[in-house]
């Protein structure tokens, strides 16, 4: 093994054991493949499928970013379904309701998913109100783009594509491709093929 190969594993074999040590989180069920740290925080339960991978050497922010998914109340659930691939710097937060990610999607770098508001949206009840909280979810096969953000409340169905830089506040069908603050819906899936399936012009 060459001095670089094995300096790059030596750091992070031990970035990751350092923010497995920081994490306080003890109710995480799976093992993940991490190739870049993941902290776990929180109070409620997070749920790892099979072969779900944290991170990618050749994406950016590898070396010096991590992933933070925290379930931060005694009732609140993260559920990472199998096969599941995060880029770099993931950012999941549960405050309640819940968070549920299908088998087989992908999220790219800098990816944040919300289930909460987590203050009150009122200027006289901001500190210590009530936030609006409710469930997301992303259904098996999604393709979430870099730097996309999900607000509560949202379901984005089965294989769809979020573009990238997108905010998505209203729930997205199946089978299309949403962009866009806020993401609405661009074209369905099967308008893609199509486009594929037309001949090149020479």
């Amino acid at each position: 093994m060459r001095a670089s190969t094995y300096l790059d594993a030596l750091l992070r074999r031990t970035r990751v054991w350092k923010y497995r040590a920081l994490s306080t989180c003890r109710r995480v069920s799976g093992s993940p493949i991490s190739l870049q740290p993941v902290l776990f925080l929180g109070e409620g339960s997070i749920a790892l499928g099979r072969e779900v991978e944290f991170g990618w050497p050749t994406s950016a922010s590898f070396y010096v970013g991590y992933c933070h998914i925290e379930a931060s109340t005694p009732g609140s659930r993260i559920e990472i379904g199998d096969g599941v691939q995060l880029n770099n710097n993931a950012m999941i937060k549960s405050e309640g309701p819940g968070i549920r990610i299908g088998a087989g999607a992908l999220l790219g770098s800098g990816v944040t998913i919300y289930d909460s508001d987590f203050h009150d949206l009122h200027p006289d009840r901001r500190r210590g109100g009530e936030p609006r909280m409710a469930a997301v979810e992303l259904a098996e096969n999604v393709f979430v783009g870099d730097g996309v953000t999900i607000l509560k409340g949202v379901t984005i169905g089965a294989d769809s594509v979020i573009g990238a830089g997108s905010v998505v506040s209203t729930s997205i069908p199946a089978g299309v491709i949403a962009a866009g603050n806020p993401a609405r819906v661009i074209r369905t899936l099967a308008e893609e093929r199509a486009e594929d399936q037309v001949p090149a012009l020479r």
